[in-house]
């Protein structure tokens, strides 16, 4: 048998069945066999791939045994010459493995192989090629030196960013999304660390590889869809200490005493220092919008209160005290901040009918406190009417501003939903648009594109060759391709010549 394909999944049902999927129409013409892991889903990976998929090699886990543990459950089960871990959202192209396959039995000195990744937007994946995280790489990545200086070979080491992404090149570290192995490099080095529950694991099994005497490789010249980490979010603090510590795990088992304590002192440094920021970042986030709506009301009612004693008290030879200016003028601002935010204006998404429901109720309070003072400490309702408008005007258009300008991490009301579009013929358009209305949920469908050049029908906004105006001018956030009408290398081409393009 030429290739063993082992997948680990944990809760990605979806992803896993567009990952078999690819994988089968790229298994033409060579032997193979799957392997699928699932380490105690709750999601019915399992049964979907029973009712699927009833060819692949299931392995059902009754508990979490992490990435390492369950790749080398099915490794030792395995048959062929190559052992390929396959990340379960991830979609191969048509000709990935027989490619990869034709390029390593060429080079019998390579123990592993790793192809180029894309992201679910078609934008390269840097961790398709690495360095060996040794202190100085690592500092320069935890320090931000490596993003600076990409083209240098010795700050851009990490990603080897200073290697062209598309030409083949031989790397010490390969990504365990899609990891190529030679059976015989395994039988020699060992399998994966059990040490390692997640992360790391791809880093050890590729440093050893080259201790063995073998060489790894970057193969640009096919290409997988990674939608990277949905298993984990990679921008969470949990996800941060989990990576770190496994790479306290490598350096103490590889590096010499000195190194791995200065590796150590590195790492926990990063670690405070992420730490640190991620709390800092929370709080600025939470914080803005009272901020900017504190600011713009009261600079807004503090010249509505001098237009009006300019204009309106000035005839009449009196004007308002300095408190009121100073004290009361931000009284009035700290009313309005606090009802918005009882009223849950300030949550995420941000809705406008809580906004607006906030100002009406501290509007209200107002204007009852105002009713219960003394005459002689009653400055002005006018004002407080005033202000109430100016309140609703600026706190409005703040976030209509926020909303054009897209920011993600403050989703407006329906700008949290997902615009949509479907590109396929008729049949399948209509197929995915069913699934969608059982499966999706804030989503905003555009509508149809055709697969083809030709003239579409009524039904379908535009063709294929008018794509990237429909994305730019209806501001679409989600492309679905249906798989029937393409083919993986024609999606990933369709991605790619769209990277970068503002909407």
């Amino acid at each position: 048998m030429k290739l063993s394909i082992v997948i680990v999944n944990y809760n990605v049902v979806h992803f896993l069945e567009q990952c078999l999927q690819s994988v089968y129409a790229a298994l033409d013409n060579i032997e193979a066999e799957v392997f699928v892991v699932d380490n105690n889903s709750i999601d019915k990976s399992v049964e979907m791939v029973q009712e699927k998929f009833p060819q692949v090699r299931l392995i059902a886990n009754k508990e979490n045994l992490g990435f390492s543990k369950a790749n080398n459950q099915a490794i030792r089960l395995s048959c062929g010459e190559y052992v390929l871990l396959l990340n379960p959202d991830t979609v191969v192209e048509s000709d990935t493995f027989s490619k990869a396959i034709a390029f390593i039995d060429s080079h019998p000195e390579g123990g592993g192989l790793g192809v180029r990744m894309v992201d679910g937007r078609g934008v390269f994946l840097p961790e398709s090629k690495r360095s060996l995280p040794i202190p100085s790489v690592a500092f320069y990545k935890i320090f931000g030196l490596s993003k600076v200086f990409k083209k240098s070979k010795r700050f851009g080491r990490y990603h080897l960013t200073y290697l062209d992404e598309n030409e083949v090149n031989e790397v010490e570290v390969l990504s365990g999304a899609f990891m190529l192995l030679r059976k015989t490099t395994l039988d020699k080095i060992g399998l994966l660390d059990e040490d390692y529950f997640m992360y790391g694991e791809d880093i050890d099994l590729s440093y050893r590889i080259t201790q063995g005497g073998y060489k790894n490789y970057y193969f640009p010249e096919t290409r997988i869809i990674h939608y990277k980490g949905e298993s984990t979010k990679k921008s969470s603090l949990n996800y941060v200490l989990v990576f770190y510590r496994a790479m306290q795990i490598f350096a103490k088992k590889h590096f010499s005493q000195k190194n791995a304590f200065i590796f150590n002192l590195i790492i926990n440094v990063a670690i405070w220092l992420r730490a640190s920021l991620s709390i800092i970042k929370r709080i600025l986030q939470r914080l803005i919008f009272p901020f900017l709506d504190f600011l713009f009301i009261y600079v807004g009612i503090f010249f509505i209160a001098l237009y009006w004693q300019n204009t309106v008290l000035a005839t009449h030879d009196s004007s308002f005290p300095d408190i009121y200016f100073y004290l009361v003028l931000p009284l009035y601002t700290l009313i309005w901040s606090l009802s918005i935010y009882f009223s849950k204006g300030y949550k995420i998404p941000i809705a406008i009918s809580n906004i607006n429901k906030g100002i009406t109720i501290g509007t209200i309070i107002l204007l009852l406190i105002y009713s219960l003072l003394s005459e002689d400490i009653r400055f002005s309702r006018a004002v407080i009417l005033l202000g109430t408008a100016w309140t609703f005007f600026c706190v409005n258009i703040l976030r209509y501003i926020v909303s054009f300008m897209n920011f993600k991490q403050y989703p407006v009301g329906e700008n949290n939903r997902q615009r949509i579009i479907i590109v396929g013929d008729e049949t399948e358009t209509k197929r995915v648009a069913t699934l969608l209305n059982y499966t999706y949920h804030k989503t905003e469908f555009i509508g149809f594109v055709y697969p083809q050049e030709q003239e579409p029908d009524k039904n379908f906004i535009g063709n294929i060759n008018q794509l990237k105006d429909i994305v730019h001018i209806y501001r679409v956030r989600e492309i679905i391709f249906c798989g029937k009408n393409f083919d993986v290398k024609t999606i990933i081409n369709l991605m790619e010549d769209m990277n970068g393009l503002e909407y």
